[in-house]
C-alpha cells in the first residue's frame, strides 16, 4: 500500500464515520494512535468534513446574524486548524526524508506534499457529497445523471492527484525534488498585524 492509498482509506473512513451522526458538534473519535501521521491524516478530514458542512449551514437564507457570526468564528477556528494540520504533515515529511541528498538539478515543486494531500482529503469529501446527489430518489433524472457525470470526473481527478502525489513523494525520496516549508504567515489572526485589532489598543 502506497502513502497515498493510505491517505485514501483514511479519508474515506473519517468521512463514513461523520455521517453516521452527521452533527457538526460530535466529537471527534479518532481510532489511531495518537500523533501517529495516521492519526493526523484522519483529524485532517475530520475537520474538513465538519468545515464542509458548517459552509452548508451557513449559507442558510434564514440563518439569524448572531447564529452566522458564531458560525463564522468556528470556521475560522476550522480554517487555523487545518492550516496548522497541513504544517505538521509537512514536518512529518521533511523528517522523512531529512537525510536524502538533493540531486544538484533538482526542482522544488508548487505545492508541499502535505497541501496536495490536502486538496485529496477534500476530493475524497466531494465524492461522497456528489455520490449521495446521485444516489438520490427525491429529484429528477436529469439531476441524477448530471452528478453522475460530475461524479466521473471526480474519480478521474483523484486517481491522477494521487498518481501525482505518489509521483512527488517518490521524487524527493530519490533527490529529484525537495521541499521546503513555508509557514502560513496569516495576518488577519495576528492582533501585531491586523490593522483593525492593533487600531484598538
Amino acid at each position: 500500500m502506497t502513502f497515498i492509498d493510505l491517505c485514501n482509506e483514511i479519508f474515506l473512513k473519517s468521512v463514513l464515520e461523520y455521517h453516521r451522526t452527521d452533527n457538526v458538534d460530535a466529537p471527534v473519535n479518532n481510532p489511531y494512535e495518537e500523533k501517529s501521521i495516521e492519526y493526523y491524516l484522519y483529524l485532517k478530514n475530520w475537520i474538513d468534513t465538519v468545515q464542509w458542512h458548517y459552509e452548508d449551514i451557513i449559507r442558510d437564507p434564514d440563518i439569524k446574524p448572531e447564529d452566522a457570526l458564531v458560525l463564522k468564528r468556528k470556521i475560522d477556528k476550522s480554517n487555523q486548524d487545518r492550516t496548522d494540520l497541513v504544517e505538521l504533515i509537512d514536518s512529518y515529511f521533511l523528517d522523512r526524508n531529512k537525510d536524502v541528498q538533493a540531486d544538484p538539478d533538482a526542482t522544488i515543486n508548487t505545492e508541499s506534499p502535505a497541501w496536495a494531500i490536502d486538496r485529496l482529503s477534500i476530493l475524497v469529501l466531494k465524492l461522497y457529497h456528489m455520490q449521495q446527489e446521485a444516489d438520490r430518489t427525491d429529484t429528477t433524472e436529469e439531476h441524477r445523471r448530471q452528478c453522475r457525470q460530475k461524479l466521473n470526473i471526480l474519480l478521474e481527478q483523484k486517481k491522477d492527484l494521487s498518481t501525482a502525489i505518489n509521483q512527488l513523494l517518490s521524487d524527493i525520496a530519490g533527490g529529484k525534488k525537495y521541499m521546503k516549508v513555508y509557514k502560513q504567515m496569516k495576518m488577519y489572526n495576528d492582533p501585531a498585524l491586523n490593522p483593525i485589532l492593533y487600531a484598538r489598543k
